[in-house]
């Protein structure tokens, strides 16, 4: 798969991020503001070729925002550690990658405290 498969350093706030087919945000929407988080889905969007993937990986906060301790205390963890960081739920995530014109949006979990968001360009 290496001839399929590479990465891509770079400043995602400089500039386009590189078409692809598939971009995976692991651990990254969490350190940004609203503004910032809706802006790197938005480049990921329009980086990606039709029918690519973005997969948004965090420890998501779950959506009645009372079973995942570990999630909400790293969201606030964020909010101290960063200028407007803070962990989010699947719910808040659809949206943006709706507002983005993403589909088929799905979350699974990954583990007692991670899930993994899915959209389609």
């Amino acid at each position: 798969m290496s001839d399929r498969l590479r990465f891509t350093g770079g400043d995602f706030f400089k500039g386009e991020l590189p078409q692809s087919d598939v971009i995976v945000m692991g651990h990254i929407l969490h350190d940004w503001n609203l503004e910032e988080k809706r802006m790197l889905v938005a480049k990921a969007y329009k980086a990606l070729n039709p029918g690519g993937t973005l997969i948004v990986y965090d420890a998501m906060i779950d959506n009645e925002r009372e079973k995942n301790a570990f999630a909400l205390l790293m969201s606030l963890n964020m909010l101290i550690e960063t200028p407007g960081g803070f962990d989010y739920s699947p719910q808040q995530c659809e949206e943006w990658l709706n507002e983005a014109g993403f589909k088929n949006i799905r979350f699974k979990s990954l583990t007692p405290t991670h899930m993994m968001g899915i959209g389609i360009r």
